[in-house]
């Protein structure tokens, strides 16, 4: 008989841009190594993840990152003081940072964590991978930090070019007064600095693994996107054999000693050579796609966590796809409404 693991998961939003939380617990439902009790944790009362009561067995509300670490730890004491949980697994890029600071405290809780340092968390950031990538001799297409609207004004990117924001967001513009517009609406959302990146004509990849912290590349698997949205999120994709990814996924993870789950964003041009686009620090919303082809991630994030050795990774299932598809969740409106006042169901 397997041991049951109460596991707490955030990132249950399944919209238009979904976040990674259900298909985390559909991959850990399908370990091998244990069975596992769900706990979700929401921000927002329209995440599907919140109603889908097959998958997450209890849920409750978490502050917002900006409401500060003590207003997460408090909140994560009180939940933890009801459900026991063994493990955490944030699913947000804007949450890993309070989930790093408080560590220590979920640990001496008894709950465990599998997440990057501060210092991994920021080099991997938009506007330090141009120095990250000439650190560890990562191809990177030509990338200019801009700090003040005059150098956004007078860069030396020629159009089309991506400009994207401090943390999120990237749009495609095409002239030089575009350019500044979009550059000018980031720093309203976002404050500087801009990134200012060439566009490169090619073929969209994406690498999804995972790293132990020392060095040691756990999983990996490649994929290319079949169909893209309006927001560059992949709608459907297929495993890929490409053995240059994945020494680069290798590369990166040696490097940089990554501990957890990540994403590489990668383009590869008619010449086959690969440049790096972006490092997303936690596990992708296809991650299922991963665990269908083989390579369960989450489940070895959580023998991470509670220091079982974790199975290590050498191939994966080629010519798997995934197709996403909207899904019509019907609730009452009682369940809202209780989840509302009480902030747990």
């Amino acid at each position: 008989m397997k041991n049951e693991i109460t596991i707490a998961i955030t990132g249950l939003n399944a919209t238009d841009n979904p976040g990674p939380g259900v298909p985390v617990i559909r991959s850990l439902k399908e370990a091998n190594s244990f069975d596992c009790r769900i706990i979700g944790l929401s921000y927002e009362l329209l995440e599907p993840g919140i109603y889908m009561c097959d998958l997450v067995d209890k849920c409750y509300q978490i502050p917002y990152p900006g409401d500060g670490t003590d207003a997460l730890l408090n909140r994560l004491k009180y939940i933890n003081s009801k459900e026991h949980i063994d493990v955490i697994i944030p699913n947000y890029d804007a949450e890993l940072f309070s989930f790093i600071k408080i560590e220590a405290d979920l640990q001496q809780m008894g709950i465990k964590t599998v997440l990057p340092t501060a210092k991994q968390l920021e080099e991997r950031q938009k506007y330090n991978l141009p120095k990250l990538c000439q650190k560890y001799g990562i191809n990177i297409p030509v990338t200019h930090i801009y700090n003040t609207y005059e150098e956004l004004k007078n860069g030396s990117i020629m159009p089309p070019a991506m400009i994207k924001g401090k943390y999120y967001e990237a749009h495609l513009c095409k002239t030089t007064d575009e350019t500044i517009n979009q550059g000018m609406e980031m720093v309203a959302k976002w404050g500087y600095p801009i990134i200012c990146q060439e566009v490169l004509s090619g073929t969209e990849f994406n690498v999804t693994g995972c790293g132990d912290g020392k060095g040691n590349t756990i999983a990996a698997v490649a994929m290319r996107k079949q169909f893209i949205t309006d927001k560059g999120k992949a709608w459907a994709g297929i495993t890929i054999e490409n053995p240059a990814m994945l020494k680069l996924c290798q590369q990166f993870v040696t490097a940089t000693k990554w501990k957890g789950g990540f994403e590489l964003e990668l383009m590869q041009t008619k010449d086959k050579k690969i440049y790096l686009i972006e490092i997303n620090p936690r596990m992708p919303a296809w991650i299922y796609l991963a665990t269908g082809a083989g390579q369960n991630i989450p489940e070895q994030i959580v023998l991470l966590a509670i220091g079982k050795e974790p199975d290590i990774y050498h191939q994966y299932k080629i010519g798997k796809m995934f197709i996403r598809y909207s899904w019509d969740l019907l609730i009452d409106q009682n369940e809202m409404a209780d989840f509302t006042i009480k902030r747990e169901r």
